[in-house]
């Protein structure tokens, strides 16, 4: 019975990470596909991108929602299963990055999945695992967002601050060592849904977005 209850929340897990939220929102309020537009991924950034600042942000709390919902389900159903809490958002962020309601063919022709970056979903996870964990995450993430102007940088702080934290308070006994085990996984997921991203830093060809774009918009 537990190996089902424990398969079952992975699967409900990944279920409520490939809600859309970003596509369903950009088509409600511009009738547009969110998946047409610049990155083409259903996250809050590329929301914000095609449909203003309050629709990005709405989008982006519904996919921290995501995370943590994932959490606090295995917690409710197997509270003692520290695994099952380490392993439901990481289900969560494998479906907000590969959604099964988001099937796409691509330019070669292969079915693949589409979705988002996964970094508001791996920030609700470290909320779910540890609530305190968004007054480090969130400014963190929103100064690096708007100052260094780098969304895939702004995503990819998003596990690497979860790590720290959980590595801090598993040093001081309040948390599982486990958890730190979550934030490094998490940090592989993203890595692996930035690929493009990461090359196009690489190359020094990223957009940009806050001040940085606004600053060389008007330079144009």
């Amino acid at each position: 019975m537990e190996i089902l209850t424990f398969a079952g929340t992975l699967v409900f897990s990944y279920l409520i990470g490939s809600i859309p939220f970003g596509l369903l929102l950009v088509r409600w309020i511009k009738g547009e596909d969110i998946r047409k537009i610049q990155s083409g991924r259903t996250g809050g950034t590329n929301a914000m991108r095609a449909a203003g600042f309050w629709v990005g942000l709405v989008t982006s709390l519904l996919d921290i929602l995501k995370g943590a919902s994932s959490v606090w389900i295995a917690a409710a159903l197997m509270p003692d299963n520290v695994w099952l809490k380490v392993a439901a958002p990481l289900a969560a962020i494998i479906g907000h990055n590969y959604s099964i309601f988001l099937v796409e063919k691509g330019e070669n022709g292969k079915i693949r999945l589409g979705g988002g970056a996964g970094g508001a979903t791996c920030a609700g996870g470290s909320l779910g695992l540890w609530a305190w964990s968004f007054l480090i995450i969130f400014p963190v993430g929103f100064l690096v967002l708007f100052g260094i102007g780098y969304a895939s940088v702004a995503t990819l702080s998003v596990a690497l601050v979860s790590s720290i934290i959980f590595a801090v308070l598993a040093a001081l006994k309040l948390s599982p060592w486990e958890f730190v085990l979550y934030g490094l996984l998490a940090e592989l997921l993203l890595i692996w849904a930035l690929r493009p991203n990461i090359r196009r830093l690489l190359d020094g060809n990223e957009r940009l977005v806050g001040w940085r774009a606004k600053r060389l918009k008007a330079q144009e």
